[in-house]
């Protein structure tokens, strides 16, 4: 839905279904209701998941022309997707296959493009910008030494700048103007945004100049085009464990001229470990679920910092009176601020809701819980109840 401060939706990764049709009868079952909640009166605007498969099959032109009915009878429009899980997201264990088929590999140029072939097709006539979300290159513990990860993000990179020429090609031909939008991540490649600006800066330019310079583009239109379409996506999930602090952030990327293509509004637990460790460790124990990667990122009582590849790695290596606090990443609720012993990074949403209202820096918000299905039975209700608070809570957020 259009708000005075960008378009908001929630990410319909939420949803199972790994078909289209099946997906779509999710949607169909969910979308109403919520729209019906939280926009009746105008346009809903919808955050899409697809994966591989399913942007495959809605490739075809019938299955195409059936959701744009559907979206044109429900009052309803998709102008950000979700391209980071390519495979299976829901009923199997995702983990570190969440990066699978990473950016040093054809399989996830050929479905990123294909998903914004399908985004230029869904976007209303009165849209001129879309956005996709992608994976930070690659999975930061696939790669056995230095030399290993940055080939790979030399493979990476390359490619990224290949979709930049097809992003300028659909530009020119259909008039939308998209981006794809990076996704820093604990445990990726680009693990948080100073390794996203590092590589930006160092990598990314630098290499799109010198492609673009072989086709006779100027340097100055080479970066043009990468910053028009190669953009970040704040997961405020994602800074909130790395312990970035959102201001600074935003205030360095704002003069770098790096835009920021979509805020994922989302919430990470955090334990203060201050007090009470023992049994807030044990607390936290009923979130080691076998299903997503739940990175942890602790600060040491002398101010450093160890990281840990998921949960139960971090839960066993755990040493009393060590740490004063840990920010896990799992996407908890964003309207709860404590979860028992536990709280959450809900301060970091408000710092960064704040500071868009003031200075707005991207015209995306996509509300992105996608654990409810793994919660700790007390914090689940049903999805659609859900996904409805979390909505009017951000939109009571943006507006007062």
């Amino acid at each position: 839905m259009k708000t005075p401060f960008g378009h908001l939706t929630y990410c319909s990764n939420i949803h199972s279904g790994e078909t289209w049709d099946y997906h779509f009868a999710e949607l169909q079952a969910n979308i109403p209701k919520i729209k019906s909640e939280t926009s009746p009166n105008s346009p809903f605007g919808i955050g899409l998941r697809l994966s591989n498969h399913a942007s495959i099959e809605l490739t075809n032109p019938e299955k195409l022309n059936q959701f744009q009915t559907w979206l044109i009878n429900q009052n309803c429009y998709v102008f950000t997707m979700n391209g980071f899980p390519y495979g299976d997201f829901h009923d199997v264990a995702v983990k570190d296959q969440v990066h699978t088929p990473d950016w040093s590999t054809n399989e996830r140029f050929e479905y990123t493009i294909r998903l914004f072939n399908l985004l230029a097709k869904l976007l209303p006539v009165n849209m001129q910008e879309g956005g996709i979300s992608t994976s930070p290159l690659s999975y930061r513990f696939w790669w056995k030494d230095a030399a290993e990860s940055i080939n790979t993000t030399y493979i990476a990179t390359q490619n990224i700048i290949l979709v930049v020429a097809e992003l300028v090609k659909i530009a020119k031909e259909t008039g939308k103007t998209m981006h794809l939008d990076i996704e820093p991540e604990p445990s990726g490649l680009l693990e948080n945004g100073t390794e996203f600006i590092n590589w930006y800066i160092n990598d990314l330019l630098p290499m799109a100049i010198l492609h673009f310079g072989k086709l006779g583009i100027t340097p100055e239109k080479a970066t043009k085009y990468v910053k028009r379409h190669i953009q970040l996506c704040y997961d405020v999930c994602h800074f909130g464990v790395s312990f970035e602090n959102p201001k600074e952030f935003i205030n360095k990327i704002n003069n770098l001229e790096i835009r920021v293509g979509k805020i994922q509004i989302s919430s990470a637990l955090k334990v203060d470990l201050k007090d009470n460790a023992n049994e807030k460790i044990k607390a936290l124990a009923q979130y080691n679920e076998p299903t997503y990667l739940h990175q942890v990122v602790a600060k040491v009582l002398d101010g450093t910092f160890e990281k840990f590849s998921d949960l139960q790695e971090a839960i066993q290596s755990y040493v009393p009176n060590k740490y004063s606090e840990w920010r896990v990443h799992f996407h908890v609720p964003l309207f709860l601020e404590n979860f028992g012993k536990l709280s959450s990074t809900q301060k970091e949403i408000f710092e960064t809701i704040n500071l868009h209202k003031i200075d707005p820096f991207t015209n995306h918000l996509e509300i992105e819980t996608y654990t409810w299905g793994v919660l700790p039975v007390e914090s689940q209700i049903p999805i659609d109840e859900s996904i409805i608070r979390e909505i009017v809570w951000v939109k009571d957020l943006l507006i007062n």
